[in-house]
């Protein structure tokens, strides 16, 4: 039977040496500009080398430390970012603090995860002042470095170093692509492949028609606040924006159409969605089908209206 494949914080409990992707630090003080400099140095060539873990309340043979690691525990992951950022002029956040424990000493580990698509340099230097002679100032990177692991130390990075990076990327693209095409050549003999128009940073879609057709395609969960963007008031002030000059609604007419013509969210789900604790809010769509409806028929409302009243 297969054993369950072991976490980052058992490994940072376990580990006796340090090595290519694990940095043992004795001690850290968030008030020390020496120790969050040579942090930040660590922490970015753990990223740029696939990610690894920083642990905190060790010494660098293995042993516990006697230092006390609840000011690490304690710092706010933004605190981080921000130190990051002072020095690379990138928000890396792909991080996380665990607390663990070493015998009886509780310790922090820091588990880092990699740089996406380009290696993160140093925008600038890394200094701060010697202990026994605080007119010195110490250099722990320079500006424009680009730091990686070898074996247990953090060093400027080698033509080898971003070889491996840049390989390690293509790797990763290559195994989508060919999962993709993997995709299509698996694909049932009736699927049918589609296109999405429009999309976002992210690569979401940023414009996408609801409908009811059991058959359509599925792209995933979608946000009702951009699907379905207004309340009543914005949706009438939209339909009266398509409708002609000598027409106008108001929210009577929306509730009769609605009524009359079976329209919720169980029913059109296109055109309505019902949060749990507010209003109904409706989409785009439903302005154009209203707005349709009356343009092929300028009675529509009306017609609405005494059937809703019970005079038709």
């Amino acid at each position: 039977m297969p054993q369950p494949k072991e976490t980052s914080t058992e490994r940072a409990v376990r580990a006796k040496r340090e090595t290519r992707n694990l940095d043992f630090k004795q001690h850290f003080n968030p008030d020390s500009a020496a120790d969050w400099t040579e942090l930040v140095k660590d922490f970015m060539a753990m990223a740029n080398s696939g990610g690894g873990l920083i642990v905190v309340g060790v010494c660098n043979n293995g042993s516990p430390a006697k230092e006390d690691v609840a000011a690490v525990l304690d710092l706010d992951p933004a605190k981080i970012t921000d130190k990051v950022e002072r020095y690379t002029g990138v928000q890396f956040a792909e991080f996380e603090i665990h607390e663990a424990k070493r015998g009886r000493k509780k310790i922090a580990v820091i588990e880092i995860g990699a740089a996406k698509d380009a290696p993160i340099a140093f925008t600038r230097p890394g200094t701060y002042p010697t202990p026994d002679d605080r007119k010195h100032q110490k250099t722990a990177f320079s500006k424009g470095a680009v730091y990686f692991r070898h074996g247990a130390k953090s060093e400027p990075g080698t033509t080898e170093d971003l070889r491996a990076f840049v390989d390690e990327q293509l790797e990763e693209m290559r195994e989508l692509w060919l999962g993709r095409m993997r995709q299509v050549i698996e694909a049932p003999n009736d699927a049918r492949m589609a296109t999405v128009q429009g999309v976002d940073a992210t690569g979401a879609p940023t414009e996408i028609r609801l409908t009811d057709d059991p058959k359509a395609v599925v792209f995933g969960k979608l946000d009702p606040d951009k699907t379905h963007p207004f309340r009543q008031t914005e949706l009438i002030d939209e339909v009266n924006r398509r409708l002609p000059d000598d027409a106008h609604i108001n929210s009577h007419d929306i509730q009769s159409v609605r009524r009359v013509h079976g329209i919720g969210e169980a029913t059109h789900p296109q055109f309505v969605h019902k949060p749990l604790y507010a209003s109904p809010q409706y989409s785009r769509v439903f302005a154009e089908w209203i707005a349709e409806q009356y343009a092929q028929d300028r009675e529509f409302f009306w017609k609405a209206r005494e059937v809703y009243a019970g005079r038709a």
